[in-house]
């Protein structure tokens, strides 16, 4: 079925207007993916559904269609949580994904870190960006990535490695300059087998990844509305996040002063002035390098605002992946991999392997 037909369906005014089923979904993003449909199309149809409201059949189907292109690394691996920060990345805070990543792994997980770089509209800050910093890289290919969480215990991929037409999207989605339903199926790029701490903004889209997350199989995950819809709680406020465990699902509320951990500010992210026209945070190799250098001060233990909010990230990968019973065991599993120096031992394998 053509992407014509779903635009009929959607279009404001038609007497037939409903919401897509699984199946039409699955259908129409399975035709978006196929490169075969006009960019003018595909742009209509994601501001549509933007526009009308995603339900949790609509991503389901969208999610389903992507998975079944992609090459999903780290399926049936035990022990793996898939973190999922939105791509699009952040502009005023220091990504602190990798070094949550890190220090999970160094307290026992199996870490698979799910990215891109310089994604539009928002063409923000990433993991990638601090990997680059760090003078590790970031792999394309689910093999090498499955590797590395095998032999230490971490690993990042770009999603357009594992779904490549997610890449020739790029130009539809910057014309578009909204938010589109791309912004959540690639974080949803992950191994069904596996525990899922997926970022969301704010509003009732908490709830709909959670249904996402369960209607894919996931056994475990956490939903999370950190600071710019990331996964990394605030230190300054409460975070709000729902988690599922065996189809149990559980509403949670992160109170940074819970841990003493709450700050007057959250952790700061230095201003080199506004990025040229067309250009982003992800596209200043200054803010790069800083990002590197703020996840070394995080796993060196210098006490900061970075240092608990990793922590707290951690924490919830490690709740998800089932290694702690409670947040606050995360916090303690978290810490102890960080002062360890367990946290930067993994840095160290994966910096001999990339």
């Amino acid at each position: 079925m053509s992407l014509r037909h779903y635009l009929r369906i959607l279009g404001p005014g038609h007497k037939g207007t409903h919401n897509l089923s699984v199946e039409d979904a699955d259908r129409a993003f399975s035709a978006i993916l196929s490169g075969q449909e006009s960019e003018i199309q595909v742009g209509a149809f994601l501001v549509l559904v933007r526009t009308k409201g995603l339900t949790v059949e609509e991503l389901t189907g969208f999610a389903r269609a992507a998975r079944r292109m992609a090459t999903i690394p780290c399926q049936g691996m035990d022990n793996v949580v898939a973190l999922c920060p939105p791509h699009d990345g952040v502009d005023h805070l220091p990504p602190l994904d990798v070094a949550a990543g890190l220090v999970a792994a160094g307290a026992g997980a199996r870490v698979l870190l799910l990215s891109d770089r310089c994604v539009p509209p928002k063409r923000g800050l990433t993991a990638a960006s601090v990997l680059d910093g760090l003078g590790v890289g970031m792999t394309w290919d689910a093999g090498e990535v499955e590797s590395w969480v095998e032999k230490t215990g971490f690993g990042a991929v770009a999603v357009t490695g594992l779904l490549p037409p997610l890449l020739s999207l790029r130009k539809v989605r910057n014309d578009v300059v909204i938010r589109t339903p791309l912004s959540t199926v690639e974080k949803l790029l992950a191994p069904s087998s596996a525990a899922v701490v997926v970022g969301t903004h704010q509003g009732a889209v908490l709830g709909t990844a959670i249904e996402v997350m369960s209607s894919l199989g996931h056994p475990r995950g956490i939903a999370l509305q950190g600071p710019e819809g990331g996964i990394v709680p605030s230190v300054t406020r409460r975070t709000r996040g729902i988690e599922i465990s065996e189809r149990h699902v559980v509403p949670l509320n992160i109170e940074p002063q819970d841990f003493g951990m709450l700050s007057s500010e959250e952790p700061d992210l230095p201003t080199f002035g506004p990025p040229p026209e067309g250009k982003g945070t992800g596209d200043d190799p200054q803010l790069v390098e800083a990002c590197g250098r703020a996840t070394l001060a995080v796993l060196s233990g210098v006490p900061s605002s970075a240092r608990d909010a990793t922590l707290l990230s951690a924490a919830l990968a490690l709740k998800a992946a089932g290694r702690a019973h409670t947040i606050a065991e995360g916090v303690d599993l978290a810490a102890r991999s960080l002062d360890s120096g367990a946290a930067s031992a993994v840095l160290e394998r994966l910096r001999a392997l990339s």
